[in-house]
């Protein structure tokens, strides 16, 4: 089933980034963030490979659903792995510190 334009659209328009909470100060909100980000890249890299699978075995009939999917995966792991990578960094930097 091909997409129109306008679900193009409309499903790129559905995309919502994580809110991030302010208002916390124990360092919770990020954990909270980080954990959920990590749980929808679970999610993200499951439907891929079910997609790919399917893609394999000649039971998918869309193979752009497959293709996004395992794009959106791909980019979601580099943006945790990044941010994973920028907390190391500035956890060094604050070890590195004098009192």
């Amino acid at each position: 089933m091909p997409l129109s334009p306008i679900d193009a659209v409309s499903a790129a328009s559905s995309f919502s980034p994580p809110t991030i909470d302010t208002a916390s100060t124990d360092g919770s909100g990020f954990a909270t963030s980080f954990t959920d980000a990590i749980d929808e890249l679970q999610q993200l890299q499951s439907t891929s490979n079910e997609l790919a699978v399917a893609a394999v075995t000649g039971d998918l009939n869309d193979i752009h659903a497959a293709t996004i999917a395992s794009t959106r995966a791909a980019v979601t792991l580099e943006l945790v792995a990044a941010v994973r990578n920028k907390g190391v960094e500035a956890f060094n930097e604050i070890m590195r510190m004098q009192a």
